[in-house]
Order: structure tokens, then C-alpha cells, then sequence
């Protein structure tokens, strides 16, 4: 059988962002993988270590575009540690909110793409058709699609008055109907199953010697996630489950997404419900000393992990990330080993990797 070198990417129409791999083939099967990145590094930890510490929510809110809200807020997180500062409750039930509304969008857009990758075209459309439900949402409550500017020191910068919590609630009882429906189609429809069931497979001991997180673990039969395992803000205070799948593979990736994207709309409910009335932030400008923190949270994609060391001044002495994708990443040759080269794109894409995280 012939044995060659395969070359995908960096610049690939089945890749959503530039990545090289090259790929190891015997025929039509997949032998081995080499990954190779850097092909949109930016520096922004760089950039953050030079803009004082309200610039530098705006910066992290743009390392990524998809979990952005969640950069941000674990950097506050840590910040707030830092200069002990108790965020208001209603602004922790606030950033809740705007979490768990990017996470909704973040995880329709994934299953999205991978209908996309099968040719399902109509199933494609009617996914992001409803992720444009969540998009409104967002650009009604917010004044965004997509960048949510929602987070300040010490708490948010926006908040719901009755009109716009009723609003929130209409939406949610819309997407229920429709994400139970896309669940259905991808849990049933024969040409979702033929292309996903059992490629990629990954078993929950790879999973973890690989240190996977996020929907990529749970898949795989991994019940570890951050809200639940380590609860921030006001998690602790909500009733939801931890989905996992056993069968480790595309299809168990994807529906564990769509099982969390059903679930954040509960999630939400329940914080128009339970959230106090009262200040959604401290104001003013707080003082910032000496001292270092570690903060994570759930991102869409997984556990998010931010350090920071400040001096005293108003500028970060470090600061850095730890993203999901970079962990997610190393058990891709393991994924594509025995698949075939028509199945790269989907088994990439179940991964949710976000290039533009990992090359920060």
C-alpha cells in the first residue's frame, strides 16, 4: 500500500483557521500526525504587560472571539483576588448570565460547522438560524454580537430592568424548542451518525493522560467541570447536571455540547429567577496592590486558567493564560490514527480548537 506524506493547511478549506498538519497516510488511512502553529501569533500577553488594568479587559476580551466573555472574567477573577474585592451578588448572577449566553452561541456554532463538514447544508443552516436567536439576545442586552463588553472591576457594566429580562425569557422558551429539535436531528438522522459515530474515538484513559478538558473530556466519560468541581461565583447556587458520554468519539463530543447549550438556557432561567436586586458592581476605581492569583472558570471549550502578578502599580507585572485548546490539541494524533483523510476536518473541528487562543 502506498505510504506518503500528506501536507494540510496552513491556508485549508476544511480548516476554519490556519494550522499546518501533516499528515502520515497508508492509502486512503491515517497513520500518523505532525501539528505545526504559529501561524497567527499576536502577543498579546506581550501587549498586556505594556496597558494598565482596565485596558487589558478589553484586550483579553479579544484573544478569542467565540468564549470571549470568559477571558475577561477569569482575569477579573483574579484581579479581584488580588485587591480583595467581593463583587456585588447581582453582578456575580450578571456575569452568569453572560457566560452561559456565549456559551450557548459558542456550542451552536460547533455543531453547526460540523453539519457544515458532512454537506448536511440544510441541517447547517437551520443550526446557525437558531444560534441567530442567541445572537439577537446578545446584541439587544449587550450592544453585541459578539465581543459583550459586559465586565467591569468589581462586577458588570450592565444590568436587566423588566423589559429586558421578559425579553430574555421569550428567547430562552424559543430555543428550548429549537435546541431540542437540533438534538433530536443529530442524535437520529443517519447522515449525521454514519460520519460521526465512532471516528475519532478517544477513550476516557487516553483522556486522561492527556489532560483533556472541557466538552473534548466529558465526552469521553471525564466528569470534570469547573462549575461544578470548583464552583466561581454564584454556581454553587444553581441546580444543573455534569453531561458526559462514554463513546468518546465526534458524535458524543457534539451531542455533549448540545446537552450543555440546553442546559445554559436553564442555567439562565434560574438567574432571572434567584438574582437579588441590589449594585451590579462596586464603581470607582479601586486601588490595586502588591500580589499574585491563579482564577479558572468553564469557558465553552473548557477549563480557562489565568495568572497575574501585579507590583503595585496600574500596569500587570504578568500575565498569563492557560486556554482549553492548548491541552486538547496533543490528543489529536491519537484521534486521527486509523481514520481516513475525508474524516481530518470533522475530527479538527470536534476538538473546538481555537487557533487564535492557543497562538496567543
Amino acid at each position: 500500500m502506498t505510504h506518503y506524506l500528506m501536507p494540510v493547511g496552513p491556508l485549508h478549506v476544511a480548516l476554519e483557521e490556519p494550522m499546518y498538519f501533516k499528515l502520515e497516510v497508508s492509502g486512503e488511512t491515517i497513520r500518523g500526525l505532525e501539528i505545526n502553529a504559529g501561524h497567527v501569533h499576536r502577543g498579546i500577553e506581550y501587549l498586556a504587560m505594556k496597558r494598565n488594568f482596565y485596558q487589558n479587559i478589553t484586550l483579553t476580551e479579544r484573544v478569542c472571539s467565540l468564549c470571549s466573555n470568559s477571558h475577561p472574567t477569569t482575569y477579573l477573577m483574579a484581579l479581584e483576588e488580588i485587591a480583595g474585592i467581593q463583587v456585588p451578588e447581582r453582578g456575580q448572577y450578571l456575569r452568569v448570565i453572560a457566560d452561559e449566553t456565549k456559551r450557548v452561541a459558542s456550542n451552536l456554532f460547533n455543531v453547526g460547522i460540523l453539519a457544515h463538514i458532512v454537506g448536511f447544508s440544510s441541517l447547517f443552516m437551520h443550526v446557525m438560524e437558531v444560534r441567530e436567536i442567541m445572537q439577537d439576545v446578545k446584541e439587544t442586552i449587550y450592544g453585541n454580537r459578539m465581543d459583550l463588553g459586559a465586565n467591569c472591576i468589581g462586577g458588570v457594566k450592565y444590568d436587566l430592568d423588566e423589559e429586558r429580562a421578559a425579553f430574555l425569557k421569550s428567547r430562552l422558551a424559543e430555543l428550548r424548542t429549537a435546541i431540542d429539535e437540533i438534538r433530536r436531528i443529530y442524535a437520529s438522522d443517519s447522515s449525521i451518525l454514519l460520519r460521526t459515530r465512532g471516528i475519532g474515538a478517544l477513550s476516557k484513559e487516553d483522556a486522561l493522560e492527556y489532560g483533556l478538558i472541557g466538552p473534548v473530556a466529558r465526552g469521553s466519560g471525564v466528569a470534570y467541570d469547573v462549575r461544578k468541581n470548583a464552583p466561581y461565583a454564584v454556581y454553587h447556587q444553581l441546580e444543573f447536571p455534569l453531561h458526559t458520554r462514554t463513546d468518546g468519539d465526534v458524535w458524543s463530543r457534539a451531542m455533549v455540547r448540545l446537552d450543555e447549550a440546553r442546559t445554559a438556557l436553564e442555567i439562565i432561567a434560574q438567574c432571572l429567577d434567584k438574582m437579588p436586586e441590589g449594585p451590579v458592581s462596586i464603581g470607582g476605581l479601586p486601588e490595586i496592590p502588591a500580589g499574585e492569583a491563579v482564577a479558572k472558570t468553564e469557558a465553552p471549550r473548557g477549563e480557562l486558567i489565568y495568572y497575574l502578578r501585579t507590583n503595585g502599580s496600574d500596569v500587570p507585572e504578568r500575565l498569563k493564560w492557560r486556554v482549553p485548546s492548548y491541552h486538547n490539541w496533543g490528543a489529536l494524533p491519537l484521534m486521527m490514527a486509523g481514520n481516513r483523510i475525508s474524516d481530518v476536518a470533522l475530527i479538527v473541528n470536534s476538538i473546538d480548537p481555537c487557533i487564535s487562543c492557543t497562538e496567543r
